[in-house]
Order: structure tokens, then C-alpha cells, then sequence
């Protein structure tokens, strides 16, 4: 999985694979972020169906390719995408699609954000750094976003004015703090983008 410590989450229960009839929008959202800051496991704790994974194990041929500072016991990694779904209110439904991280696959983001409406993008807040190249291919692809804070593990927490400034963010970039973990705080963070893409088309 996309985290540190992902064997720490509480199962979230499955609803009905279908979709229900009173459900009138579907939206294509991407969740985002650099290698190994949570993008599985959130899409996971959120998901009302069984999410699709696309993981396969770190081997010694990516030692030099993906970096493990600060994610010393990651063993696998999303290869192709992650999907999930889920459902707010009765009339919108959410199509999840999580990116791989490292640049040795941005070739797959052209078809994964086709369609898509806006990002949720994932940062860690000790490696921001990373998070700049994912800025650039969101914004490149003209896509609204809202910056989640994934905090868990984290003893030190960074105000929100700290991450919009440190990522040179606009003014009206949401930016709110979630545990990837956490079904009710991973949802909050996707309110909180969706309440951004409602205004920017207002």
C-alpha cells in the first residue's frame, strides 16, 4: 500500500457494487501525490466498493529509482492506477482514480486524467519537495485541486498557511490536514475539494 503503516486502518464496509438509480452526476477525480504518501490507502479507506489495486513489490532493480527515505518499510507500490468509489448524497457519485507517483510513470497520466474534474493532492509535509513535479502535471493538465496534509506519523504539524506558502499555492487552493487512514477525515478532504470545484464553476 501507499503508506507507512497502512495495516493500521479500519476496514471500511462494502455497499452494493451498482450504483443506486437515484444518482443523476458522476465526477472523475484524481488523487495525487508523489511515491509512498498515502494515495492507496486513502483511496482505500474511502472507497464504498472493493477498491481495484494495481501493486507490485519494490525489488532490488528500483532501489535506485524510488526513494525510500522516510519510507523504510514500503515494499510495494502502484504500478497503473488505483480506483474506488464513492457516493455523496443521493445525487453524486465519485469515481476515484489514484496515479502512480514516480516520474518513471507519467507517461500514464495522459489517459488517466482524461475526463477527470479535478485532484486531490497528497502531501507529506516533510517531503515537500516532491510534491512541486505533481503541481506542474496537474496545473498542465488544467486541473483544479485541493492540497490534503496526510499527518499521519507525523509528530510535527505544519500550519496550512506554512504548506499553501512553502508550495507557493494561490489564495483560493484549499489546503486542509487528513489521516489517510481515516474514512471520516479522508472524506473530509474530499468535501473540501469538491466545495472548490462547485465554486470555480459558480
Amino acid at each position: 500500500m501507499d503508506s507507512k503503516n497502512s495495516n493500521s486502518a479500519e476496514p471500511v464496509p462494502r455497499g452494493s457494487i451498482y450504483v443506486s438509480d437515484e444518482v443523476r452526476t458522476a465526477a472523475k477525480i484524481l488523487v495525487v501525490g508523489h511515491f509512498a504518501v498515502g494515495k492507496t490507502t486513502l483511496i482505500g479507506s474511502l472507497s464504498e466498493i472493493t477498491p481495484l489495486r494495481t501493486e507490485e513489490k519494490l525489488t532490488q532493480a528500483s532501489v535506485h529509482i524510488d526513494d525510500l527515505r522516510g519510507v523504510p518499510d514500503k515494499v510495494t507500490t502502484t504500478v497503473a492506477l488505483d480506483f474506488g468509489r464513492l457516493t455523496l448524497g443521493k445525487e453524486l457519485v465519485l469515481y476515484l482514480f489514484g496515479t502512480p507517483g514516480q516520474q518513471r510513470f507519467v507517461q500514464l497520466w495522459e489517459d488517466i486524467a482524461r475526463g477527470a474534474l479535478g485532484a486531490l493532492l497528497l502531501v507529506d509535509p516533510v517531503r515537500l519537495e516532491e510534491t512541486f513535479p505533481i503541481i506542474d502535471l496537474v496545473e498542465g493538465y488544467g486541473l483544479d485541486y485541493a492540497i490534503a496534509v496526510n499527518t499521519f506519523d507525523q509528530r510535527q504539524r505544519f500550519e496550512a498557511e506554512e504548506i499553501r506558502e512553502a508550495l507557493d499555492l494561490l489564495p483560493d487552493t484549499p489546503v486542509v490536514h487528513c489521516d489517510a487512514r481515516d474514512h471520516q477525515s479522508s472524506a473530509e478532504a474530499l468535501i473540501a475539494l469538491v466545495r472548490h470545484l462547485l465554486d470555480r464553476a459558480a
